[in-house]
């Protein structure tokens, strides 16, 4: 299946060209914190670093980021979320994101937070869980 027409790794059904293959490409930015979290998902699963560094906050972002070739992310599970939505400027995604690597299965469990600045949501930093 070409790129265009493959389904988007976010799990939403989609097409990723239409989903949060729009978001990558800059033609449209997260209506919620949910839909940042699983467009950054997205990017981690197709190897867009400069997405993910355009959706960190300024406090919290890297100087640079460098995604591991050899770990591919297979699926993503929203577990719950708090605000994050059209009225809110700050919101938490809690989330269970699956992927292989050398032969073997992991995951990784985050509540992510989020805030939205100048109509922009973006990732700040993650919250323990526990």
């Amino acid at each position: 299946m070409s790129r265009k027409h493959r389904l988007c790794p976010c799990g939403s059904g989609e097409p990723y060209a239409g989903c949060c293959g729009r978001l990558h490409r800059g033609e449209a930015t997260a209506a919620t914190a949910e839909q940042l979290m699983r467009s950054r998902f997205s990017a981690f699963a197709v190897g867009d670093a400069d997405y993910l560094l355009r959706t960190w906050h300024p406090d919290t972002r890297p100087a640079s980021l460098e995604l591991d070739p050899a770990q591919r992310w297979t699926s993503l599970e929203i577990l719950g979320h708090t605000g994050g939505g059209l009225l809110h400027t700050e919101g938490t995604v809690e989330f269970v994101a699956r992927y292989r690597q050398h032969g073997h299965d992991g995951e990784l469990r985050e509540n992510s937070r989020f805030r939205r600045e100048s109509g922009q949501w973006l990732y700040l930093n993650a919250l323990a869980i526990g």
